[in-house]
């Protein structure tokens, strides 16, 4: 499904769908404690309802199913929904997918503890998303927002595979990212109040294989380059790793978690 959206790269459009395999593949790089932030929280653990917004190819509920909370999860794609059962089915994992739009959802009142969001709160229309989510979730239940982002200033093969992504996509507003933390917007704080917030630094593993198909899982690549362009983008970015990175190496990342309740 293509989505464009003026606030995000210029309103060029993409497709996660476009992408899946790879995302499927090459995006599952949370380290653990990325995951304890939240049940060092008491927040999607056994006995909670969970309803994980964006959940692509559903890395969040399926990283964090061990900790026994009931998962239902959503993606406006369903490229990316087929991802998150196949995965999730070759784990033994019974988890509830569902292909919506975030603002589309619809579930009874009061019917999660906790809803999360991962990597992708800037997508949604929050004006009507979030009378929506406050509804579907209990009185006194938590909305955890996280994200993790390189640091391309500070990390060299970082910085570099960020320069050939904004090459080939001059548009991309996935760029750029320091150390900054974002406050909940007015849309969001109309029917959550912000409880509790943290930012932390964070390596992040990668091989050269690894490191390239997540920089081709990403927006700015593989999810919007024509077949040409992305041939092309392929090409130098591995010459370009195989110039500067050794085999395997971490890149350092800025991670950040709010955390919401509806009351």
């Amino acid at each position: 499904m293509e989505i464009s959206n003026k606030n995000i790269d210029n309103g060029k459009p993409f497709d996660w769908g476009r992408t899946s395999q790879d995302y499927a593949r090459y995006r599952d790089i949370y380290p653990e404690e990325f995951y304890r932030k939240l049940t060092d929280r008491g927040l999607c653990v056994k006995g909670q309802r969970v309803l994980d917004i964006g959940t692509g190819t559903g890395v969040l509920p399926r990283n964090m199913y061990k900790y026994g909370a009931e998962w239902t999860a959503a993606d406006i794609s369903p490229h990316q929904i087929e991802q998150a059962k196949r995965l999730a089915e070759q784990a033994g994992m019974d988890i509830s997918f569902v292909v919506s739009p975030a603002e589309e959802l619809c579930f009874d009142d009061g019917y999660f503890d906790v809803m999360t969001a991962c990597q992708c709160f800037w997508y949604f229309d929050h004006e009507k998303l979030m009378p929506k989510l406050k509804k579907m979730l209990k009185s006194g239940g938590r909305l955890a927002v996280m994200s993790m982002s390189w640091l391309p200033f500070e990390d060299r093969i970082a910085g570099e595979s960020e320069r050939m992504v904004l090459r080939y996509s001059p548009d991309w507003t996935g760029a750029g990212y320091t150390r900054k933390q974002l406050p909940p917007d007015d849309a969001v704080l109309r029917h959550f109040k912000l409880i509790d917030s943290e930012c932390f630094d964070l390596m992040v593993h990668f091989t050269r294989e690894s490191w390239h198909g997540r920089m081709k899982a990403c927006r700015g690549v593989g999810a919007s380059l024509d077949s040409e362009a992305l041939a092309g983008w392929e090409r130098e970015h591995k010459a370009m790793l195989e110039d500067i990175a050794p085999e395997e190496f971490d890149v350092l990342h800025y991670a950040e978690i709010i955390i919401l309740s509806n009351s």
